[in-house]
């Protein structure tokens, strides 16, 4: 029976990786607010804005993604265990190493580089110059 509202393999997926980090449903205070934004009459009258918050690492975790208060619920339990996960393994997480990527990316080339890259761009222009086709307008 689905809990959440999202496939059972899903569930079940969330389910191992929460007993493989020992995280207890019992050691999860959850809370429903309302949600606030667009979504008109179903944000104004349903709580679907879910907080979690782990007691044991005090890690909180506030998710009003979706407007099915069920489809939250099993959102932020997945985004708890990422936060806790990334703690306790000490690995950087998806988000950490696409922000870095993307730093990494937009970063100055050195001087040398820049050379590099730009002596290759006028070679290649030469080679495209002498392909053009020039028209004898001498004889007249």
């Amino acid at each position: 029976m689905a809990i959440f509202g999202v496939r059972p393999d899903k569930e079940q997926a969330l389910a191992e990786r929460m007993e493989k980090l020992g995280i207890r449903e019992a050691d999860i205070v959850e809370k429903f607010i309302r949600s606030g934004g667009h979504g008109g009459q179903n944000v104004n009258k349903v709580a679907t804005c879910v907080y979690l918050k782990h007691l044991p690492t005090g890690f909180e975790v506030k998710c009003q993604q979706e407007r099915l208060q069920s489809l939250n619920r099993f959102l932020a339990r997945r985004i708890l265990v990422d936060k806790i996960e990334t703690a306790i393994l000490g690995k950087k997480s998806e988000v950490e190493q696409r922000i870095a990527k993307i730093r990494r990316q937009k970063r100055k080339r050195s001087k040398r580089a820049k050379e590099k890259m730009l002596a290759d761009k006028r070679h290649i222009s030469e080679k495209k110059q002498g392909r053009t086709f020039k028209p004898d307008l001498s004889d007249g």
